[in-house]
């Protein structure tokens, strides 16, 4: 078969259900239009956004849009030229390294163009054929793209049920097994906050697992940098075990609303290791000029400002408070993703009317996850809230969803055409 026909004829599993729906730029790739923040437009209409990762409120904070513009205009956005081992290394991105790791409490940290090809490349680079990988079953695509790398055989890598400490100690018993057998190591994977579901990984209790068994542990903080602990530092500031986490990786897309990741760790030598032999960082052209100076201005807010976090608790708390005390169901979250979980017992057509009323019809612009992603009959609403909103947006957003529930539950979104819904 000719490999475009074959491509063609089946979309994969999340662009087939869009080309059925013809929901392209609706419910897949929408467009949000106008300034960054709480209130964006959709589709010609004004929406109240409960979906940009933008926690701290930064993205278009002004003192952000000026240290872009300022250091865009004095570096361009080409410079440095080359990959850092090559060309393309500098004072500031080395600087900037020092601040990430001393920020995170630990002695070094490696710079990274991008988050999620660098901690696929990370994982690639520090297992070989000998070691043995065990994570967590709901680990984000990036981790699960990187323990694909693995140069083990299939088989050689063990998933653990989604925080399950006892699930995790029998598969670490098999792993340190054939570890052993191989003469390799074990090395866990898992996240500092889990992005769809909002819980915290129970980091304490991996760390107290390493008492009886021999591995290395590292930890996605992608959801809990900036965000988490005292000072913003992560889930493992937050629950005291920052120490024993022997590698830690953040992205800044989320609460630095920005470009570029960093992964840290106690073991300069690690570091080191990881800066000469991660592929992805080695062939590739470092983070520009004004993403490294842009993103120590927002590493030096997220410390000076704690006031940003604060506000949103605020939000957080008032959003998720306000929803359990409606009757909703918002799962295990502890952190400030709130996943909505509603129950639809008319499928596609009765969700897909749903959302097109919350977004059209009330103003409220969410991200909608379904089946395969949550179990059969279930929707998925998920709230994002960000120090860039107020108490009236939460209010306003409970109201809607109370409204939108009883909608639901008296069964007037379910309707057979399904074009009507999308067009």
């Amino acid at each position: 078969m000719d490999i475009f026909e074959k491509l063609r004829n089946n979309s994969g599993p999340i662009g087939n259900p869009a080309k059925m729906l013809n929901s392209h730029h609706y419910f897949s790739f929408p467009m949000l239009e106008g300034e960054l923040g709480p209130r964006m437009k959709f589709m010609g209409r004004e929406v109240l956004n409960w979906s940009l990762n933008n926690y701290l409120g930064l993205a278009n904070h002004p003192e952000i849009r000026k240290a872009d513009a300022d250091a865009a205009a004095k570096w361009g956005l080409a410079y440095p030229m080359g990959a850092r081992m090559m060309s393309g290394n500098s004072t500031l991105h080395e600087t900037f390294e020092k601040e990430l790791a001393e920020f995170v409490g630990k002695k070094d940290a490696f710079l990274l163009n991008y988050g999620y090809q660098g901690v696929m490349s990370a994982i690639e680079c520090l297992c070989d054929h000998r070691d043995v990988i065990v994570y967590d079953a709901e680990s984000h695509a990036c981790l699960i793209d990187g323990i694909r790398l693995h140069k083990a055989k299939l088989g050689e890598y063990y998933k653990f049920n989604h925080n399950d400490m006892a699930s995790l100690e029998k598969n670490l018993i098999r792993a340190t097994k054939l570890a052993n057998e191989k003469g390799g190591g074990v090395l866990v994977i898992t996240e500092g906050v889990f992005g769809m579901s909002g819980k915290v990984g129970d980091l304490k209790a991996i760390v107290e697992l390493k008492k009886k068994y021999d591995f290395r542990l590292l930890v996605d903080d992608a959801h809990g940098f900036g965000t988490m602990g005292e000072t913003g530092a992560g889930v493992g500031e937050l629950l005291g075990v920052q120490k024993e986490v022997d590698l830690y990786f953040s992205t800044f897309a989320k609460s630095m609303a920005a470009i570029g990741a960093f992964i840290a760790s106690d073991d300069p030598e690690i570091i080191m290791f990881l800066k000469y032999n991660m592929r992805s960082q080695t062939y590739a052209k470092a983070l520009p000029m004004p993403y490294v100076e842009g993103c120590r201005k927002r590493l030096q807010m997220v410390k000076a400002m704690p006031e940003l976090r604060a506000k949103l608790w605020e939000n957080v708390k008032a959003m998720q408070d306000g929803l359990r005390g409606r009757g909703f169901n918002i799962g295990e979250t502890e952190s400030p993703v709130t996943p909505v979980f509603l129950h639809s017992e008319g499928g596609v057509p009765e969700v897909t009317r749903m959302v097109r009323d919350l977004r059209e019809n009330m103003g409220v612009f969410c991200s909608i996850v379904v089946y395969p992603v949550v179990p059969k009959g279930q929707i998925m609403l998920r709230i994002i809230p960000t120090a860039a909103h107020t108490l009236e947006d939460v209010e306003y957003t409970l109201n809607a969803f109370t409204t939108l529930a009883d909608k639901l539950k008296n069964r007037v979104y379910q309707i057979e055409d399904v074009q009507e819904v999308v067009e």
